[in-house]
């Protein structure tokens, strides 16, 4: 494992590397980039005391009346972009948000990310690890889905015209320091995916935000548009976040068990009845859009039902198979976040759901290994087998209701959270949509 860097370390690479600018990242709430530039001369006072921002205008943080705020960079975030010049090169750091008097700020998300982390240590683990999969699309401008190409899963040339821009992506997420394990042409016209290599949950949760900005940025410099929106295009699958998970303890896998014919441990057998029992609560945080739930249908390959399982690919938890000497690789794959979700709030609920069913014990259901798309209704109400919600102000009145989020967000962010997502359902159900004008104005 590489050595995280220090301050010290960031002001000599800033020095030797001619580091002119560099750039302050945090989220909002739902997840999108904020962003402000101080030059090296600031830098030193930046790690001393932060840098003090207004944020009354950024989305779920402070009120105008207490809209003071203090960026801290974390070194251990620091990277040069290596897609701007080498000469007065431009880097950039993640932060930690903090109130005037130095306390952690309760809208910062990656804040609340740690703070999950430390209610998984009271639990007796020590690290969370996650691999997620991001699926997303490359068209040929941002005004309508205008597909690249009509490749599908795997293919290559001449069916994949975006096996370059992949390339290049990989090469810069690798110079920062964020290894990649594979690429690949995805189901759908002009879908992609990269998948990371795993890690803690808080270096994933930035490295995902760092891996969605340069896919748009080396998407951009190439004069095409690159969208993590679930489900742009009608008729095709739609792009998902399959996120690979387990909980370890002094370096010793505690999902791994050779006693057990899934060589699933207790802990990981009620880590996945936590997800399962929770899932409808936190559907909102990890399918925070509206389009997110045009992805959650049957016959696209996203998961509906809540059952687990080892081969089924309609499942919401996968377990992948164990390979003999591979104990370490014992994990579970939840298979329905999408990847236009804020990762610190939906690894924060993956894990308060997880971390619930180890403390109460819950009990996990028999897998499912058949098509439970095409499993006849009362088959599926003979298994007592639950859908996800089906819309987001479905997600939104179940979460509304949801001790475990509260707990795991916080109240600030929870009710910002609650706030914000009523008010875009209200503008999704007042717009009059092309298939309603294709459909009923003609004879209506």
């Amino acid at each position: 494992m590489a050595k995280k860097l220090t301050k010290e370390d960031v002001l000599k690479i800033v020095k030797e590397k001619n580091v002119r600018f560099i750039k302050l990242w945090f989220v909002d709430i739902l997840g999108a980039v904020k962003s402000f530039t101080i030059t090296r001369k600031e830098l030193e006072g930046a790690f001393k005391e932060g840098m003090g921002f207004d944020g009354s205008s950024i989305e779920g943080f402070a009120r105008i009346f207490e809209s003071d705020l203090v960026a801290v960079p974390d070194p251990s975030t620091f990277s040069i972009l290596p897609w701007r010049p080498k000469e007065d090169a431009v880097a950039k750091m993640f932060c930690d948000i903090f109130t005037p008097d130095g306390k952690p700020y309760d809208g910062d998300t990656r804040y609340i990310l740690k703070k999950n982390l430390e209610e998984m240590k009271k639990e007796g683990f020590d690290t969370f690890n996650l691999g997620p999969e991001l699926e997303y699309f490359y068209f040929r401008n941002d005004k309508i889905p205008e597909i690249m190409d009509e490749g599908g899963y795997f293919d290559f040339l001449p069916l994949d015209l975006g096996h370059d821009l992949r390339r290049q992506t990989i090469q810069y997420l690798e110079e920062m320091g964020i290894p990649v394990e594979y690429s690949h042409h995805e189901v759908a016209p002009s879908q992609h995916e990269i998948d990371l290599r795993y890690a803690d949950a808080l270096s994933m949760a930035d490295n995902v935000i760092t891996y969605k900005v340069v896919v748009k940025s080396v998407a951009w410099l190439k004069g095409v548009y690159a969208t993590f929106m679930p489900k742009p295009l009608f008729g095709q699958n739609g792009s998902g976040m399959h996120t690979h998970m387990s909980l370890f303890l002094k370096g010793k896998n505690a999902f791994f068990s050779n006693t057990d014919s899934y060589n699933l441990s207790e802990n990981a057998k009620h880590f996945i009845a936590g997800i399962m029992v929770h899932a409808r609560e936190i559907c909102s945080i990890t399918n925070q859009w509206v389009n997110s739930y045009k992805r959650l249908v049957p016959g696209y390959e996203a998961p509906v039902y809540i059952v687990w399982g080892r081969k089924n690919r309609s499942a919401l938890v996968r377990v992948p198979m164990y390979k003999p000497g591979k104990e370490l690789a014992t994990r579970v794959e939840v298979r329905f976040p999408d990847p236009a979700c804020n990762p610190y709030l939906a690894f924060s609920v993956l894990l308060a759901a997880g971390l619930e069913g180890i403390r109460k014990k819950y009990p996990i259901p028999e897998p499912v290994e058949a098509d439970v798309y095409h499993m006849p209704d009362e088959e599926r109400e003979k298994l007592h087998i639950r859908m996800l919600p089906g819309s987001l102000i479905e997600a939104i009145q179940e979460t509304e209701k949801s001790t475990l989020v509260r707990k795991a967000l916080g109240d600030h962010i929870f009710n910002k959270l609650i706030e914000n997502k009523k008010i875009e359902w209200d503008r999704y159900r007042q717009q009059v949509t092309n298939y309603e004008i294709e459909k009923y104005f003609p004879i209506l």
